[in-house]
């Protein structure tokens, strides 16, 4: 302790200029709007790089799950590998896990991820540069993640499904019933399906998954589990919780899916409506 106290008293001059330095700094980016859009600026750039920073230590700690995580990715494509040889000597229809050709699937990181606030946002290292549009999905080998909001160059942003903006076409995989994916703003692990008809079939630990209602994610895609369920109000409809497969709290890299068919399909509708 005594040491300390004679570091202070030997540099009370240059403790004093730093103090008085950050001071003076913070009152003219404060009273100045130049300067303050121009210090702005600049924190945005260093705020990209030490998130940056921080998620290639993250990604450094976890690489034993993430390594976990591929092999099962692999597997998966192994399985597909099989089903399409299979379709060509026995003539059958593929699953929907192939999606017919009909989606572009672009792999990105995850550089920021928030979870805790009632509107959550993730940010990926891929933008427009890679092919990265607003209203493509975006996705893990173990469930739904959000949807893509705002793209520049080299960056974009995701609406979290932890989000109150979230609103996203789901279904039961057992029956054609069908909802919308929302959160409530309390469990990061769980999301709630809205506005199925009572006379849905429900059990708990049945499957959601994606209701290909929408032009942004393919039917059939994973998002969670069945923890419990309710009638709402009107005795009409259900409310269910949902429990996601993915952790929310840990999402390292993602899949971006564009619909190959989008435009045309929007420009079918937009003729129908005229």
């Amino acid at each position: 302790m005594q040491q300390i106290f004679n570091f202070l008293i030997r540099n009370k001059n240059n403790i004093l200029f730093l103090f008085l330095f950050a001071v003076s700094l913070f009152l003219t980016i404060q009273n100045h709007s130049f300067q303050k859009s121009r210090f702005i600026s600049s924190a945005n750039v260093v705020t990209g790089g030490v998130y940056s920073w921080a998620n290639n230590l993250n990604a450094y700690l976890h690489l034993d799950e993430y390594n976990e995580r591929l092999l099962e990715e692999n597997n998966k494509l192994r399985n597909i590998i099989s089903n399409i040889n299979d379709s060509i000597s026995v003539e059958k229809q593929l699953d929907s896990t192939s999606f017919q050709g009909d989606y572009m699937f672009r792999t990105a990181r995850v550089i920021n991820n928030n979870f805790a606030k009632v509107d959550n946002y993730l940010t990926l290292n891929r933008g427009e540069k890679s092919g990265i549009e607003p209203e493509y999905g975006v996705i893990t080998s173990q469930g739904i993640v959000g949807i893509v909001d705002r793209v520049n160059d080299h960056y974009s942003r995701v609406i979290s499904i932890l989000n109150s903006r979230s609103r996203i076409n789901a279904q039961l995989k057992k029956t054609d019933h069908f909802g919308s994916l929302i959160w409530n703003g309390k469990d990061p692990n769980v999301v709630q399906l809205i506005d199925v008809p009572r006379q849905a079939p429900l059990q708990k630990g049945d499957t959601i998954i994606t209701g290909g209602r929408s032009l942004i994610f393919p039917q059939g895609l994973p998002i969670g589990k069945i923890t419990d369920f309710k009638l709402d109000q009107t005795q009409s409809y259900y409310t269910i919780d949902v429990k996601l497969f993915n952790d929310m709290t840990n999402i390292g890299y993602v899949y971006v899916i564009e619909n190959l068919n989008k435009d045309e399909i929007k420009a079918l509708e937009k003729d129908n409506n005229e």
